[in-house]
């Protein structure tokens, strides 16, 4: 790998402050790790040097929430229908199905490189493909982000994600089972589906319904933490984030408003790996169903009334994040209905307008704070000399502009620099989230 410089910089340093270094260097070494950073950092001689004047470098982009089995255009009904499920997994599994899976991860991934994304948290696969994705980059066959693959999620029988991108069990030995056979097929995340949720609901109220038991969560954080490996829950009440974080789960994906026990053990989890846990807002997944004409989303009435229930529940959840130094995460819950691969920043935008979220709190939360919470401090998250690589150069200060970040000038993803970032964007979808 060549080792390069960006000259005349300014570095926006996703602190949670607005804090920018100007007129800066940034020097990566051979092995794609970074070298220096800031005002008159040296430049050692051989280094290729890239004029950066005028443009802002920032950290890349950590997603904590993705899915990579679709393109987020409108999902497709017959992905979520009972009488097609069948035939939908029978093909899925099939030979055919594996190499359809493995190209769709491959540009899926690719798509969210070259938006400014440079590690991904998969958390509902149909399989292990996006293993076979991470794996494949780390040989060098593609460039692609840093991949933490959690392959199919846990869930009980007719729970959350089942059985299209789900394991099942019903009892804590059965799940702990779950736990192995992912973790044997190389998964470094493991995800489980504590509540009903929305796309898939049968009945109204079901989105937030408590499906899975302490004991089963237990077992499952047990397990998963004794491999060093974290667990995040999806999770969209009070009742299902308090009996999982009582069962040890790492992340809260999507939220809901908090109690002071939810607080509490947010800040304070013994049965947790790290002794705390955070949560993981996805706003993307959710206003589209509820701002939005059923006839353009494509769902049906059951679906929409879902979406309803737990969309100012999630705004209130972060609300209580902000207010109580809870760890507060990003993800956008990519391949859902109008969730594309190039849309992080539409995440942040409604984080701001919706959520109430400065620019600097959610340019954070896609950074460094995103790294804390996966383990990955000391490997990604910040322009710190030591970290790898991992960046986006935009034409505007997205502390200002966060727009600016749907057409970044380079993305490098440790050390591997694209100069010349391009993605397929679907026109259709992006009219419609304008007007949002």
């Amino acid at each position: 790998m060549l080792p390069f410089a960006l000259q005349h910089v300014d570095l926006v340093r996703a602190d949670g402050t607005r804090s920018v270094i100007r007129d800066a260097n940034l020097v990566v070494n051979s092995q794609g790790i970074i070298e220096s950073a800031g005002a008159g950092a040296a430049i050692p001689e051989g280094y290729r040097i890239i004029d950066g004047t005028g443009r802002f470098v920032l950290p890349g982009l950590i997603n904590a929430h993705a899915h990579l089995f679709a393109d987020g255009r409108r999902m497709p009904s017959y992905l979520t229908s009972e009488t097609a499920e069948a035939a939908l997994l029978a093909v899925l599994h099939s030979p055919v199905g594996k190499l359809i899976l493995d190209r769709r991860t491959r540009t899926n991934v690719q798509t969210q490189l070259h938006s400014g994304v440079t590690t991904i948290r998969s958390l509902g696969d149909v399989r292990y493909e996006v293993v076979r994705a991470r794996d494949a980059i780390s040989a060098g066959k593609y460039p692609g982000p840093r991949l933490i693959p959690a392959g199919p999620l846990l869930a009980v029988s007719g729970g959350h994600g089942a059985p299209q991108i789900a394991l099942v069990s019903d009892n804590p030995w059965d799940a702990r089972k779950n736990v192995r056979l992912n973790l044997r097929k190389g998964t470094t995340a493991i995800k489980i589906a504590a509540t009903g949720g929305v796309t898939d609901a049968r009945a109204i109220g079901e989105a937030g319904r408590p499906q899975m038991t302490v004991e089963e969560m237990r077992a499952i954080c047990e397990e998963a933490h004794n491999a060093g490996v974290l667990v995040a829950a999806h999770a969209q009440s009070a009742e299902g984030i308090t009996r999982a974080l009582r069962a040890g789960v790492d992340t809260i994906e999507h939220g809901a408003s908090m109690t002071q026990e939810m607080i509490e053990l947010f800040l304070d989890n013994p049965n947790s790996l790290h002794g705390t846990s955070a949560l993981v807002p996805t706003i993307t997944a959710c206003l589209p169903l509820v701002t939005l004409d059923p006839s353009v989303t494509g769902i049906n009435r059951i679906v929409r009334a879902n979406a309803e229930l737990v969309w100012e529940e999630m705004l209130s959840g972060i609300s209580s994040a902000v207010e109580n130094g809870i760890s507060l995460g990003f993800g956008t819950d990519s391949a859902l209905t109008y969730v594309t691969h190039y849309g992080a920043w539409r995440e942040m935008d409604y984080a701001v307008r919706y959520a109430g979220l400065t620019p600097a709190q959610v340019l954070h939360s896609a950074t460094g704070a995103n790294a804390r919470i996966l383990g990955l401090e000391q490997t990604t998250g910040a322009l710190e000399p030591g970290l790898e690589a991992d960046f986006v150069v935009v034409r505007e200060n997205p502390l200002e502009n966060l727009r600016t970040l749907e057409h970044p000038v380079m993305v490098s993803a440790r050390g591997q620099l694209i100069e010349n970032p391009s993605v397929k964007r679907f026109p259709e979808v992006d009219q419609i989230l304008d007007s949002l």
